[in-house]
């Protein structure tokens, strides 16, 4: 099989990347080895920070990418390493034309909306979902006439001269097919956020087996590029935590088809409907995807496995002994008092930042599966499955700060009912951050930094020490890089 550029993953950089290099005159094959496209993109909230944007013009905020440059250094203070600033460039002074670049495709964003440290409101979210992006972006690749192999798994590249020039490639219902790229390769498979060997290797033992968000993340990406050459930067570095689990099935709000007729009428409606009004639409997906607030804890919640016990100290971090409990699941539990307290601004259970807030009764209404209410501890025990006595026990030695362990320190102790259990939930791995070091033109670099001919990655296979904390600056690297590798693979000067 004969292309000019083949693009390992069929995520949102891969399609970007895809896209702009079929727009750039190439023949374009995509390697997707799950059934269907989307990777973690399809899986994300769906934000996009960006500035200069219609959006941005329509409100009077007057924003620039050097302001968006220097604002992002407030995001990674807490990360104790370098930023690769060139990169933070290219992300910065190319995204406002990326989130256009999408909007010529027929998705639709509502906001900006504002996140701190950002100087200014600068966040779009995606309707109705994430899973538009995969929707608009794939059908414009097909049109391009983009070939996209789906159960197609990257097994090597190729090599001739010292250049990549093709992929060795399981397709779905055959053997192995070598498949020339004559321009480039771009890899853009993802993290390796599922490979319990990469984690073990790379970050620790104790993040090794840890689910993740995305369980086909296993880093081919990677492993295909370290083969090649290349090294990884910053492998050490994840975010994850403890979330609620998904629902079984997923939210109305997540089966509304993303086709621009309807949602240009639904971002113009939301602009002039009410935040209350608002505020419902997102709902049903904001309870499905967001993390337990940790002032719960500070307010007396504690976390409990299903054997009814505590197992960590509720004021540290808890995915470590999270994930050693059976199942790997747990339990919020916490008394009337609080149920009451956190029914109403300004306690809520979970947060969008600039988006909308989730109270108890939001999950009562959106996430009944995920909420449990008995009169009696016992009652409550039954109905997370654990033996009633245990809970009890582990109550009354939280509330006897003395005998407690851990201890309970200064926190409110549990008291009258009814009582509530919010869960199950489990500790993610949610992204891995580690990449290849790439130049700014998403070229990967080999020995001594040489770029090696041939070969370009994007997204978190080409983040090569770029630090994206906050919202929207994983897709928005995404979408960015994988328009610039690309182009760049389309226009390789080794093309013929």
């Amino acid at each position: 099989m004969r292309a000019d550029v083949v693009v390992v993953g069929g995520g949102g950089s891969g399609l970007a990347a895809a896209v702009e290099a079929a727009a750039n005159g190439a023949r374009v094959v995509v390697l997707e080895k799950n059934p269907s496209c989307g990777g973690t993109t399809a899986r994300s909230i769906g934000s996009i920070s960006a500035t200069g944007t219609p959006h941005q013009m329509r409100r009077g905020i007057v924003d620039t990418p050097e302001s968006h440059y220097r604002d992002m250094t407030l995001f990674a203070q807490h990360v104790g390493r370098g930023d690769n600033d060139a990169l933070r460039r290219v992300l910065t002074e190319n995204v406002p034309q990326t989130l256009r670049w999408l909007g010529h495709m027929g998705i639709e964003f509502f906001g900006p909306l504002e996140e701190l440290p950002h100087t200014k409101p600068r966040m779009h979210n995606v309707l109705p979902n994430s899973r538009a992006y995969i929707f608009h972006l794939e059908r414009r690749a097909r049109a391009l006439g983009v070939r996209i192999l789906k159960g197609a798994s990257a097994l090597e590249l190729r090599h001739r001269d010292a250049r990549i020039v093709g992929v060795e490639a399981a397709l779905c219902g055959g053997g192995p097919e070598s498949i020339d790229a004559s321009r480039g390769v771009v890899l853009a498979a993802g993290d390796y956020a599922a490979n319990p060997d990469m984690k073990r290797a790379l970050i620790s033992a104790a993040v090794a087996d840890i689910e993740a968000v995305n369980p086909t993340s296993t880093g081919d990406g990677i492993r295909l590029g370290l083969a090649a050459g290349g090294r990884i930067v910053n492998p050490d570095l994840f975010g994850g935590g403890i979330r609620f689990v998904r629902p079984a099935r997923p939210s109305w709000v997540s089966r509304v088809p993303p086709w621009r007729s309807l949602m240009r009428a639904t971002n113009f409606l939301l602009e002039r409907t009410p935040p209350a009004i608002v505020r419902r639409f997102v709902m049903g997906f904001l309870t499905t995807v967001l993390v337990p607030e940790l002032k719960l804890f500070a307010d007396g919640a504690i976390v409990v496995n299903g054997d009814g016990e505590r197992f960590a100290d509720e004021a540290l971090p808890m995915m470590y002994a999270l994930a050693q409990q059976a199942g790997g699941c747990a339990y919020i539990v916490f008394d009337a008092a609080l149920a009451g307290k956190y029914s109403r601004w300004p306690h809520y259970l979970s947060t969008a930042p600039g988006f909308a807030y989730a109270y108890l009764g939001d999950y009562l209404r959106n996430r009944p599966d995920l909420v449990r209410r008995a009169a009696s501890l016992e009652t409550l025990a039954q109905r997370i499955g654990a033996r009633p006595e245990r809970l009890l026990r582990t109550v009354r030695a939280y509330n006897d700060s003395d005998s407690a362990v851990p201890p309970r320190g200064a926190r409110p102790i549990i008291g009258d009912g009814p009582y509530y259990a919010l869960g199950p939930v489990k500790s993610y791995v949610n992204y891995t951050d580690g990449g290849l070091a790439v130049n700014d033109e998403l070229q990967v670099l080999g020995l001594n930094d040489v770029p090696i001919r041939g070969l370009y990655a994007a997204g978190s296979n080409g983040q090569g020490g770029l630090l994206l904390k906050g919202h929207g600056h994983h897709l928005g690297w995404a979408f960015t890089s994988g328009r610039i590798a690309g182009r760049n693979a389309a226009r390789d000067a080794a093309a013929p």
